[in-house]
């Protein structure tokens, strides 16, 4: 594949330039010891310029640009945009802007500020030493105008004094100390890299800033702010006072008792409270790396004036006009509203399962938010993306990866039998053949995966190269009768439910595409109503020797179409009855069980519930983004922003709203459902 870039050049700092490529990924499981990045390669911040001479500024101009792991571009000291997302460096991702605004005649200058992570975590490629960015600028004839080469110069900012990691070795607290300035500028060094990349640029983030509509003194000569709700971004603020002085920062998802009034050690396992050392001055201070967070609080330690404080919001490009439900029902409106946030700044580069403590791609996850991202902007460009990264990652494993484009190696087979739901979701979207022609290699792929841990009937055994996930958090199991963390010897339902449901919905693709072969699921399913099925209470039991019926048992023979049918009314009950003792990932599954079978009713109910399992009890806790599990205290480290909670959306846009429009109606920009 010709470079995206013309012919620029790989341009990485002195530091990295001889070191050797650390290959990063492998099994879950691999008795393999995980790279140790040396201190010196942290929180690493290179500040990369190039200049070049413009006589007139072209019609159009257009900057293609990529960094390992992070980068800012600013052109003649205006900020242009940031990236990449996440990527394999067999598929790394890029960006394409038009940045004709930003140019003038005459000498013109651009800067990258050039970041590695440098520690193995869910966020970023890192810890592979890789480092370093590529930059073209064409006119529009296609002429370079500007590109990266042996040219540009560098200096460190070691201003960012940081070591302590929040979160799952997510960021790093942001200690700054302003009084250090960037190094003298050296000449970059050009390396050839081993990078492939993507054949379209990724899009880019939509970055804007919201002032607070709270903002109040604090006792201790302080600030407290409020923007209103939970988002995700950075915090900024001006600050005048004298050289040496601290400025203590501190953000959270709620608020707490102490003088600061941020609960800045937050639930989720993120304690973010850092200091800020001040140079004489007018200081200007932008955090640098994202997270979630509603509220702050900035004190200064001699009575420095702070200013203008206000946050610099970031997520994939969202309209918040295009969806809006009408209804009369204020439960109904909340719960669409705080699932709604959710998935808004929950969708950033990646779908990201929380915007804090870890900050990954998990394809499980995708499953629910893809489909309420899609339902509530139309775009399908990020599911697409995510799609071919998740592919991707057969790489490392031919049953693919749950955590995608990261250096954290992690395997959930429930996640992994679950790529037929987005092939489908995504052909249903666009009507792609051939993209869905792709999908069906990846869907037997995954079968022929999992066949390894088939016994004798086709039952999985044994499948634990993966974890087995049912539910999470585990207190949220119903009870399930099988322990599959303790790797207990075996066959349970979930497993085997979901890889029904992937070999049916695969033979549904095969059918689409007219695609010949002989079904396997008539044996799986009369295997499975063998093992699992109890004609005495007619349900589904959770372990083949077992008595017990969880919901969760239950609720995927429904979801996938495959319950025995003189059981189904009963089977359908029975998961009603139950309702939300589930975790708010398998929820999604629950609705979507009861409305295959037209219990649109049943499935609204359970969206208005008000018990302590219900999305109402996020609003009642003050929610304004949905929860990682039903409420604050139901998880030992809940976060609060965790888009995977947002599954009542694409249920009433596909199902209940279309059959009851009683309850209300979506609106989109271009049509009613």
């Amino acid at each position: 594949m010709k470079s995206p870039f013309y012919d620029a050049e790989w341009i990485t700092a002195e530091e990295f330039a001889d070191q050797p490529v650390i290959n990063t990924y492998h099994k879950e499981y691999a008795d393999v010891p995980e790279p140790e990045c040396p201190e010196e390669f942290r929180n690493f911040h290179m500040l990369t310029t190039g200049e070049f001479e413009l006589c007139t500024v072209p019609e159009k101009a257009i900057v293609r640009v990529t960094a390992d792991d992070y980068y800012f571009l600013s052109v003649n000291d205006r900020f242009v945009c940031q990236g990449p997302a996440p990527g394999y460096p067999t598929r790394y991702h890029w960006n394409e802007t038009d940045v004709t605004e930003f140019l003038k005649p005459g000498l013109n200058r651009i800067t990258l500020h050039v970041y590695y992570h440098g520690l193995v975590c869910r966020a970023y490629t890192s810890a592979d030493r890789r480092q370093g960015c590529i930059l073209a600028i064409v006119d529009e004839n296609g002429n370079t105008i500007a590109k990266t080469d042996s040219r540009w110069r560098y200096s460190i900012d070691r201003s960012y004094t940081g070591t302590e990691v929040i979160g799952y070795n997510t960021i790093f607290k942001e200690g700054r100390d302003l009084r250090v300035k960037p190094e003298n500028e050296r000449p970059v060094r050009v390396k050839n890299v081993d990078y492939i990349f993507a054949k379209e640029p990724a899009v880019l983030l939509q970055v804007y800033e919201r002032a607070p509509v709270v903002t109040e003194p604090l006792e201790n000569g302080g600030w407290f702010v409020d923007f209103g709700e939970e988002l995700t971004g950075t915090l900024a603020f001006t600050a005048n006072g004298t050289a040496g002085e601290k400025v203590r920062v501190l953000i959270g998802e709620e608020t707490g008792d102490s003088d600061v009034r941020v609960r800045y050690n937050m639930r989720c396992s993120c304690d973010c409270d850092e200091y800020v050392i001040l140079d004489a001055g007018v200081n200007h201070y932008q955090q640098f790396d994202y997270r979630g967070f509603r509220y702050a609080a900035v004190v200064p330690e001699n009575g420095a004036g702070i200013t203008d404080l206000r946050a610099r919001v970031r997520h994939y490009p969202f309209d918040d006009d295009y969806c809006i439900l009408e209804t009369e029902d204020e439960i109904l409106q909340s719960v669409f509203q705080i699932c709604k946030n959710g998935v808004k700044y929950g969708a950033q580069e990646v779908y990201v399962d929380c915007p804090t403590r870890e900050k990954g791609q998990y394809s499980g996850d995708m499953t629910i938010t893809s489909g309420a991202q899609l339902a509530l902007t139309g775009d399908i460009r990020l599911l697409r993306k995510s799609m071919d990264d998740l592919i991707h990652s057969s790489f490392i494993c031919p049953g693919l990866m749950a955590v995608i484009t990261a250096g954290l190696n992690q395997e959930i087979a429930d996640y992994s039998l679950q790529f037929p739901i987005i092939a489908l979701r995504y052909y249903q979207y666009t009507g792609d053949r051939d993209y869905l022609a792709d999908c069906l290699e990846v869907c037997e792929q995954v079968i022929d995966y999992f066949k390894q841990f088939a016994r004798a009937d086709g039952l999985l055994e044994n499948a634990y190269d993966k974890w087995n996930l049912v539910d999470w958090p585990k207190n949220l199991r119903d009870d399930y009768d099988f322990d599959s963390e303790a790797h207990v010897s075996g066959v349970h339902n979930v497993l085997n439910a979901f890889y029904i449901g992937c070999v049916l919905q695969t033979e549904e693709i095969r059918a689409i595409l007219g695609v010949q072969k002989e079904k396997d699921s008539p044996a799986l399913i009369r295997a499975f109503e063998s093992a699992f099925f109890d004609a005495g209470t007619n349900l589904y039991t959770d372990s083949e020797h077992g008595s017990h019926s969880a919901l969760h048992s239950n609720i995927l023979p429904l979801f996938y179409g495959f319950a025995r049918k003189d059981a189904e009314e009963h089977l359908l009950r029975f998961i009603y009855e139950k309702g939300t003792v589930c975790g708010v990932y398998m929820a999604w599954f629950l609705l979507k069980a009861l409305c295959r079978y037209g219990r649109y009713d049943d499935a609204y109910r359970l969206i208005v519930d008000q018990g302590v399992h219900s999305w109402y009890n996020m609003v009642r806790e003050g929610g304004t983004t949905c929860f990682e599990a039903w409420g604050k205290d139901q998880k030992w480290n809940t976060s609060l922003c965790h888009p995977w909670a947002s599954g009542p959306i694409p249920v009433l846009y596909e199902d209940i709203l279309p059959n009851r429009p009683g309850y209300g109606r979506i609106i989109l920009k271009k049509e009613e459902i």
